[in-house]
C-alpha cells in the first residue's frame, strides 16, 4: 500500500477539522476567522496533551492505556508542513488585502482617517510598550525588551474581518461613522506593512539606533515608491495588450505568478514575502481586472487563509494561558478601555462629533489578523517569548466575542454622555468641521507649484536612483569585463546608464517651468523671479549630482572631467527634443495606467466621490441601491411605493443599464436591475436597507415554497382519439393545456423539429414538457384517451 506523505495527512487534519468547526460557528452566527483559532486549538498538540492528562486525572486509569488510545486518533505529525502553508497563507491573505487597498484609496481616505489612526494607534503601541515592560518588572521574568515593542505594535492592529463582519451582521455598513471606521482599517493595513519591516530590521540588528531605523524607513518608501512607479507604468499596460489571451485560467495564472514573483523579489532584497504580496495587489489593484482578479484569488484567499488562521490556534497552549490568566485579562481590559478611548480621541482630533468619534471607537476596539501576523512573524524570526504568542491569541479571541455588544453600547454611551456636556461644548457634541463650508477657492499659486514639483522630484529621482543602482551592482560589471580596452568598457556603461536615466532627468529639471503656475508668479513680481530661478538652479545641481554618481565609480580619477561632461549631458538633455518627447510619452502612459480604473468607475458612478465624501461631512449620503429580479417592488411607481414617506430618503436617479433617469418622477416605474441612487442621514439609509432586505426575505420565503419542475410525459394517440387528424396548430395544445410537444416518435422514427403544420396521426407517440400537475391533467383539458405515462 502506498504511505500518504505527511504534508498530505497534516492539510487533511486541518481541513476537515476546520470545516466541521465552521460550520458550528456559522450555525452560532459567530465570525468564521474565530472557528478556524478554535479549530486549529482542537488539532494541535496542545489540545491532545491537555485532554489526555485530563482524562487520566478524572478516569484514574493507568497513563499508559490511556496513551496507548490517543495514540491511535490521527495527528499533525510534523509542524514544520504546516508552518509552510500556513506562509503561503499569509502571502495569499496580503496579495487579496493590496487588491483591496491601492494607493489611490488610500489618498482618498484623506486627512481625517490618518489623523485619527495615527493617534489611536501611536498611542497603543506606547501602551502597550509600557503594559509589556511593566509584566517583565512584576509577572513575567522570561519576557524582553523586544516582547514589549511586540506587545504594543499587536496590539495597535483592529481586526478588518471581525469588523466588516460585524457591521454586515448589524446593518451598519452605510452608516457615517462605518465609513470612516474603514478609512481608519485602510490606513492600519499599511502602517502594519511599514511595521514589520521596522520589526524585522529590529529583530535583525539586536539594538536600536536611529540611523539604521532612519535607513530602513527610506529603503521602505524608496523600494514601495519604484515598484509602485514601474508596476503601474508596465502591468496595466501588460495586461491591457493580453487582454484577448487572458480568460479565467490564464488570468489567474498571471495574477499568482506577478504576486509570486514580487514576493521573491522582496525577500531578495531584504524585506519579507508579506511586503511583496501586498505590494503586487496594490498594483494590481489599479488596473482595470482588479476585480476580476480578486474575485478568482478569493478562494485561494479562503483556503491558505484558514491554513493559517488554523495553524494561530494550534499555538494556544491550554497550559500557558492559564498560567498567565491574569495578563490575559489585563492585556483584553487594555485593548478594550484604550482602544475604545484613544480612537474617539483620534476622530475627535479629526473633526468629527462625539456620537460618531464614541462609535468609531467602541468599533475598534479588538485585535485580529495583523496581530496575529506580526507574532508569526516574532515566532518565526525567535525574537519573542512563546508564551506571548497564546496570550495575544487569547485576547483577540474575547475581544472577538465583545465587538457586537461594544458597538451596541456606543450609542447608549453616547446618549449618557451627552446628558453632562456643558452648552458651551456644543462644538465637542457636533464636531469643529460640521458647520464648515469648502469652497472652490483659488489656491495659492506658490503652494500648488511647489506640491507639483515636490511630488514629480521625488518620483523621477527614485526612478533615477533605481537604475543607477541597477546598472551599477548588475549591469556595469558585465559591460567592463567583456567589452574590450580597459576605458571603452566604462565608457559604454556610462551611455547606456545616461541615456536611460535622460528623460527622467529632463523632467526633474524642466517640468512645471511653463505652467500656470509659474506664469502668474513670474508676472507677478521681480521678487518672485529670482525665487524661481532658483528653485529651477536647485533641480540642475540635483540632476548633475546624479549624473556624477554615474560617472565618478567608473572614471575616479577625471573627478575634474566628469564635473565638466556631467555640466555639457545636463545641457544636451535639457535641449533635446527627443528626451522631451520621451518623457511626456512615459509620463502619460503612466498617468494613463494609474486614472484608467478611476476614469471607468466615476462614469459608471451616478455620483462623483469626491462630492460624497463632501456630503459626508453634513450627514448627508449618496448611495445606490440595486432591485433585484425577485423584488416585490418591481412594476410599482415611485408613487406608489412612496419611499420618502417609508423610510425619509429622497430618489434622485435611477440608473437603467446605460440610461440615466435624473430627478424621476412619481408615476416612473421600477424594472429589475435598476439601481436607485437616493439621498438620505445615516438613520434613513438604513431604514431602506431594512425595508429592501425584509421585502427580498419574504420574496425569496415565497420562491422557496413554490417549487416548480418542468417534467417529461409520453402520450399515445389510439384509435378514435380526438386528435387525430388535426394539426398541432389547430388542437392548440400550448394554449389549452400550458404543455409543448417537443417530439413525436411516428413508425419507428423520431420527429425532432416539430412545426405547427404537422398532421397528428393513429399510433403516434407524442413527448411533452410541462409541470407535473398540468401533465397530469393533458388527457382531461385535451380529451385524449389513456395516455401512457414513463
Amino acid at each position: 500500500m502506498a504511505h500518504l506523505p505527511d504534508f498530505i495527512s497534516d492539510l487533511a487534519i486541518i481541513l476537515i477539522t476546520a470545516g466541521i468547526i465552521t460550520i458550528i460557528f456559522k450555525w452560532l452566527k459567530q465570525p468564521v476567522v474565530l472557528g478556524y483559532i478554535v479549530a486549529g486549538f482542537i488539532a494541535g498538540l496542545h489540545f491532545k496533551k491537555f485532554i489526555e492528562s485530563s482524562v487520566i486525572k478524572i478516569s484514574g486509569l493507568a497513563p499508559e492505556k490511556v496513551n496507548e488510545v490517543f495514540k491511535t486518533l490521527p495527528e499533525i505529525s510534523d509542524m514544520a508542513n504546516v508552518s509552510i502553508w500556513a506562509e503561503i497563507g499569509v502571502i495569499f491573505l496580503l496579495f487579496a488585502l493590496g487588491l483591496e487597498f491601492s494607493f489611490k484609496k488610500l489618498m482618498d481616505v484623506g486627512g481625517k482617517a490618518s489623523i485619527a489612526t495615527l493617534i489611536n494607534l501611536g498611542s497603543m503601541i506606547i501602551v502597550g510598550y509600557l503594559a509589556g515592560e511593566l509584566f517583565i518588572a512584576n509577572l513575567v521574568n522570561d519576557w524582553t525588551t523586544m516582547d514589549s515593542i511586540y506587545l504594543g505594535c499587536m496590539l495597535s492592529m483592529s481586526s478588518t474581518t471581525i469588523i466588516i463582519k460585524a457591521f454586515n451582521d448589524m446593518g451598519l455598513q452605510k452608516k457615517k461613522f462605518a465609513g470612516i471606521v474603514f478609512g481608519m482599517l485602510i490606513v492600519e493595513d499599511i502602517a502594519a506593512i511599514i511595521m514589520m519591516v521596522l520589526l524585522t530590521t529590529f529583530a535583525a540588528s539586536k539594538h536600536f539606533e536611529s540611523g539604521e531605523l532612519a535607513n530602513s524607513v527610506i529603503k521602505l518608501l524608496f523600494f514601495m515608491l519604484i515598484w509602485f512607479v514601474v508596476g503601474i507604468y508596465m502591468i496595466p499596460t501588460m495586461l491591457k495588450k493580453l487582454k484577448k489571451y487572458l480568460n479565467d485560467e490564464t488570468l489567474l495564472i498571471v495574477a499568482i505568478g506577478l504576486c509570486l514573483g514580487m514576493v521573491y523579489f522582496a525577500t531578495v532584497v531584504g524585506f519579507s514575502a508579506a511586503l511583496g504580496a501586498f505590494i503586487m495587489g496594490s498594483i494590481l489593484a489599479e488596473t482595470v481586472e482588479s476585480k476580476h482578479i480578486e474575485h478568482l484569488i478569493e478562494p485561494l484567499k479562503n483556503l491558505f487563509g484558514a491554513v493559517f488562521f488554523v495553524s494561530v490556534g494550534m499555538m494556544i497552549d491550554p497550559a500557558v494561558i492559564a498560567e498567565y490568566g491574569i495578563l490575559v485579562l489585563i492585556l483584553t481590559l487594555v485593548v478594550l478601555v484604550g482602544r475604545i478611548m484613544f480612537a474617539t480621541v483620534g476622530v475627535l482630533a479629526s473633526g468629527e462629533g462625539l456620537k460618531v468619534a464614541i462609535q468609531s471607537g467602541f468599533s475598534l476596539a479588538q485585535i485580529g489578523e495583523f496581530s496575529f501576523i506580526i507574532a508569526t512573524l516574532g515566532v518565526s524570526l525567535g525574537v519573542i517569548t512563546e508564551s506571548l504568542y497564546p496570550i495575544i491569541v487569547a485576547v483577540s479571541v474575547v475581544t472577538t466575542f465583545t465587538t457586537p455588544y461594544c458597538i451596541r453600547w456606543a450609542e447608549p454611551v453616547f446618549n449618557r454622555m451627552e446628558k453632562h456636556i456643558p452648552e458651551k461644548w456644543e462644538k465637542l457634541k457636533l464636531g469643529y468641521t460640521a458647520n464648515s463650508y469648502n469652497t472652490v477657492n483659488k489656491q495659492n499659486d506658490w503652494n500648488r507649484l511647489l506640491k507639483s514639483i515636490l511630488k514629480l522630484v521625488a518620483i523621477y529621482t527614485a526612478i533615477c536612483i533605481a537604475i543607477l543602482l541597477v546598472f551599477q551592482n548588475f549591469i556595469n560589471p558585465y559591460i567592463v569585463e567583456y567589452v574590450p580596452g580597459s576605458i571603452w568598457g566604462n565608457i559604454l556603461a556610462a551611455l547606456i546608464t545616461l541615456t536611460l536615466m535622460a528623460p527622467f532627468l529632463r523632467a526633474i529639471m524642466m517640468k512645471r517651468n511653463r505652467s500656470e503656475e509659474f506664469k502668474n508668479l513670474w508676472k507677478d513680481n521681480r521678487l518672485n523671479r529670482s525665487a524661481l530661478v532658483s528653485l529651477i538652479v536647485f533641480r540642475i545641481i540635483l540632476c548633475l549630482a546624479l549624473i556624477l554618481l554615474v560617472l565618478i565609480p567608473l572614471f575616479p580619477r577625471l573627478t575634474v572631467l566628469m564635473v565638466i561632461i556631467s555640466l555639457v549631458v545636463v545641457t544636451l538633455i535639457i535641449f533635446s527634443q527627443g528626451f522631451k518627447a520621451q518623457s511626456r510619452r512615459i509620463e502619460a502612459r503612466f498617468l494613463e495606467n494609474l486614472n484608467l480604473k478611476q476614469m471607468l468607475d466615476e462614469k459608471k458612478a451616478a455620483i462623483l466621490p469626491t462630492v460624497a465624501n463632501d456630503l459626508r461631512s453634513k450627514n448627508i449620503h449618496i448611495e445606490e441601491f440595486e432591485i433585484s429580479q425577485s423584488s416585490p417592488n418591481i412594476g410599482y411607481s415611485l408613487k406608489e411605493l412612496n419611499f420618502r414617506q417609508q423610510t425619509g430618503v429622497n430618489v434622485i436617479t435611477i440608473i437603467r443599464g446605460s440610461k440615466k433617469i435624473n430627478i424621476p418622477d412619481g408615476n416612473e416605474r421600477l424594472y429589475p436591475f435598476d439601481k436607485l441612487v437616493v439621498s438620505g442621514s445615516d438613520e434613513e439609509m438604513q431604514k431602506l436597507a431594512q425595508f429592501l432586505e425584509d421585502k427580498k426575505a419574504l420574496i425569496s420565503q415565497m420562491e422557496e415554497e413554490a417549487q416548480h419542475h418542468i417534467s417529461l410525459s409520453q402520450f399515445i394517440v389510439e384509435p378514435k382519439c380526438s386528435l387525430i387528424g388535426k394539426t398541432i396548430a389547430e388542437a392548440n395544445i400550448r394554449e389549452r393545456t400550458e404543455c409543448m410537444i417537443i417530439g413525436i416518435d411516428r413508425n419507428g422514427e423520431s420527429i425532432i423539429n416539430v412545426t405547427p403544420n404537422i398532421v397528428f396521426q393513429e399510433e403516434d407517440v407524442i413527448w411533452l414538457a410541462g409541470e407535473k400537475d398540468r401533465l397530469n391533467s393533458f388527457e382531461e383539458n385535451i380529451s385524449i384517451h389513456i395516455p401512457l405515462k414513463l
